[in-house]
């Protein structure tokens, strides 16, 4: 085994019930359990770049992956956050076409990767993974669209807001424990996502503090009031 590499069985990974692999049956997870390859990534590491060609997919088993697009500034536009049972890469694989985006690790992450034969193969043989994809490529177009709408039509204060219940959603998945939902983002990150100016964020955080929204520790904000957030963000 190299060296960064690990060693984890499908049947027993602790993220396949939000995977999009928790459809096959034994035999085919068994399969794909023998073909992939377990990596261990450090935070700030790179998993692709926008332009490159995919040669398979990548599975998030552990920690947080933030997908990006640079603009013609070089700065980035965060366009999601994936987390555990996240799957990249399939779609530009699938269309035969360069990354249209990079991805890197926010926090340190063990990530699965199996290549586009084996995964092919695996799609061929599984009429149920196929309609788990269709339906989830349908749910990223129809999110893609919501995004598109609220960069357009909606104040800043109320996309941080709809940004803020989202990350909740995605950090979520990784308390198995209760307890309160910690977001663990940089500000430059999170103005990314929302599509405004660091120093923006960073004064609309403490106007949401101030309104009992949201407290925060260090760089993790932990929401408080996840109603009155609906209602900033007016989402009904």
């Amino acid at each position: 085994m190299r060296k960064g590499q690990t060693i984890i069985s499908c049947e027993e990974c602790r993220s396949r019930n939000s995977s999009l692999f928790n459809v096959l049956c034994g035999k085919q997870l068994a399969e794909v359990s023998q073909n992939k390859s377990c990596t261990i990534y450090k935070k700030g590491q790179i998993l692709f770049h926008e332009g490159t060609r995919p040669l398979g997919v990548f599975c998030v088993n552990q920690g947080k992956i933030k997908v990006y697009k640079l603009g013609f500034d070089g700065k980035e536009q965060i366009v999601n956050i994936i987390g555990e049972g996240g799957l990249l890469g399939y779609k530009a694989m699938l269309a035969e076409e360069p990354y249209s985006v990079s991805a890197e690790t926010l926090e340190d992450c063990t990530i699965c990767f199996l290549s586009k034969p084996n995964f092919l193969q695996t799609l061929s043989d599984s009429s149920d993974l196929n309609k788990r994809l269709m339906k989830q490529l349908c749910h990223e177009y129809g999110v893609m669209n919501e995004n598109l709408t609220n960069q357009a039509q909606r104040t800043v204060r109320e996309r941080l807001a709809i940004t803020l219940l989202k990350l909740k959603d995605t950090y979520g998945l990784d308390y198995h424990e209760n307890g309160p939902v910690e977001i663990n983002l940089t500000r430059e990150d999170l103005a990314n996502i929302v599509g405004t100016a660091t120093e923006t964020l960073i004064r609309l955080l403490h106007e949401f503090k101030e309104d009992k929204l949201i407290s925060t520790k260090g760089r993790k904000i932990t929401i408080d009031n996840p109603a009155g957030l609906m209602k900033t963000a007016n989402v009904y």
